[in-house]
């Protein structure tokens, strides 16, 4: 049997105790008319609280029969509840007659997520190592085809009685030749290039901003700026500031001593 609303029996309760209070005020001075008195303003108060009849007979059987009563009275009771709801077939409504479905009124987020988390992870293989391997693939085969169609620049063979003057390194290690000018070999071999590789390999340790904006990787792009120029301004001075000797000359007046 389907239950009765909580509302609903607070007012038929409410209901209930006003009729008792009109009947026992009632008692002394007329008590032959108390029973119909107290009946009608029980029946007022009842259609006052706007109840339901098939409410308040489904509410009536059910303590018909949990009260031991004649059984043959429960389904009559059924179904006089039964044929006022079949015939009149009212819509079920809440409390101040609205009629809201539950998934109107709560609210979407409560019982499911609406909401798609964005996935900013791609995994290693096979997205990166294909991209790496094509890459790797066409630039080996442009090496191929230009070395087939341009010579290197090689000089004449080296004549072991004659040393260049100056003899230079090829020019990615000029930067660590012009170091060489200026400090001892162990500082300028080991000491400095060493300090710039452990800085270099613990700044993602230090930053670990996730951003991929300039604005937001300042200490990044600077550590960056810093290592680059350094290094950019030894080779340059290396390859077109000595000359002979591997002496400081400007290349305006004693000429360039640099070859690839």
């Amino acid at each position: 049997m389907t239950e009765i609303p909580e509302h609903l029996r607070k007012r038929a309760e409410e209901a209930r105790k006003k009729a008792e209070a009109a009947a026992g005020g009632g008692a002394d001075s007329a008590p032959a008319a108390s029973a119909p008195a107290a009946a009608a303003s029980a029946g007022d108060s009842e259609a006052a609280s706007k109840i339901p009849a098939h409410l308040l007979e489904r509410s009536k059987a059910a303590k018909a029969a949990k009260a031991g009563t004649d059984v043959a009275t429960a389904p009559a009771a059924a179904a006089v509840a039964a044929a006022p709801a079949a015939a009149a077939a009212p819509v079920a409504t809440g409390p101040g007659g609205h009629t809201q479905r539950l998934l109107t009124v709560v609210k979407s987020g409560s019982i499911q997520d609406v909401k798609s988390v964005p996935q900013d992870k791609v995994h290693v293989w096979p997205h990166l190592l294909v991209a790496e391997f094509v890459a790797a693939g066409v630039i080996t085969l442009f090496t191929l085809v230009f070395s087939i169609f341009v010579n290197a620049p090689l000089l004449e063979l080296a004549n072991f009685n004659e040393t260049p003057n100056p003899s230079k390194a090829p020019w990615y290690f000029l930067g660590l030749q012009e170091l060489l000018t200026m400090f001892h070999p162990m500082v300028a071999g080991v000491t400095i290039p060493g300090m710039g590789m452990i800085l270099l390999i613990l700044a993602p340790y230090l930053d670990k901003n996730p951003s991929n904006k300039p604005e937001d990787r300042k200490f990044a792009i600077s550590l960056m700026t810093i290592h680059l120029m350094f290094w950019a301004v030894l080779v340059m001075i290396g390859s077109f500031f000595r000359g002979p000797g591997f002496n400081f000359v400007f290349p305006w007046d004693a000429g360039l001593f640099f070859e690839l």
